[in-house]
């Protein structure tokens, strides 16, 4: 998540990619509408269902996978919509929603924290568990998502609630690097005492409780929790989430992970998506049984 102020024309394009990519994607699989209502610590939370093809929930069963969009990013967003497609094609469901403060869900980003996303993350775990013709749980997560899902299967296997396997794709615990260091993205203050809120894009605010806590944050620890399997996906191009971030947890998960370099792919996910989502189905279809 830092980067240097030469950088930040060039984080600003990424964005404006990201933010167009989410408009141009069209979901080819059937999508049931939210009808119950998910909430979190700031409110109700704004989700969507894949289900695959000619899929009737009445009757049918089949796995789902929690997606979680990374920092300023939201579900409407790829890589999300496309490995919602990759998993529906493969017969595998998924819910992917937005964290307190993004896209269509309550709450202000400025006031959005790890752990008040932790929440949302459980709050949607819960909701999923008790669909009828969800048969198996598994957890993805992006950039800050990718943290989220992390310590959410940690603490999901401490309470003897494991998801079946998760992946994380260019997991983002550089952010605790950079709250202790007084830079995120563009933006810069003192890590002790930080002001009410710092401006990041421009147009995005995080506020002094995120700047404060994330510096605590047992990100491994938490994480090493979880012993199924876990894939992480991290694009040797990545220019906002270090490689140390991926390898920092195939460390702390040991020899049921497994590490992907995915060679040319950025932090996005637009260079080389199709590869991306096909190396997450398989590990799924592997985990599930399909």
């Amino acid at each position: 998540m830092v980067t240097s102020k030469p950088k930040m024309m060039k984080s600003l394009h990424i964005i404006l990619c990201i933010i167009l990519s989410g408009f141009f994607c069209m979901t080819f699989y059937e999508t049931s509408a939210q009808k119950t209502p998910v909430k979190g610590p700031e409110g109700e939370l704004s989700y969507k269902i894949t289900l695959p093809k000619g899929f009737n929930p009445e009757k049918d069963h089949c796995p789902m996978v929690i997606l979680m969009h990374g920092i300023f990013a939201n579900k409407s967003i790829n890589p999300m919509p496309a490995l919602a497609r990759g998993l529906a094609k493969a017969g595998i469901a998924s819910i992917r929603f937005d964290f307190n403060g993004h896209g269509s869900s309550d709450g202000r980003m400025q006031d959005m924290t790890i752990e008040k996303e932790l929440t949302d993350a459980r709050a949607v775990w819960d909701y999923v568990s008790r669909l009828p013709y969800v048969d198996g749980i598994g957890l993805l997560g992006h950039s800050q998502g990718g943290v989220v899902a992390s310590m959410t299967a940690g603490r999901l296997a401490t309470d003897g609630k494991a998801p079946a396997g998760i992946v994380l794709i260019a997991p983002g615990s550089v952010i605790k690097d950079a709250c202790q260091n007084g830079k995120f993205f563009n933006a810069r203050f003192d890590p002790t005492d930080p002001p009410e809120f710092v401006r990041c894009l421009v147009f995005m605010k995080l506020g002094r409780e995120y700047l404060l806590t994330t510096q605590q944050l047992d990100i491994y620890g938490t994480a090493a929790a979880y012993q199924g399997p876990v894939l992480l996906l991290h694009g040797s191009r990545d220019g906002t989430v270090p490689m140390w971030c991926s390898e920092k947890f195939l460390e702390a998960y040991g020899t049921h992970a497994t590490l992907q370099v995915v060679e040319g792919e950025n932090h996005t996910i637009t260079r080389h998506r199709k590869e991306v989502v096909a190396s997450t189905v398989a590990f799924f279809k592997r985990v599930f049984g399909r």
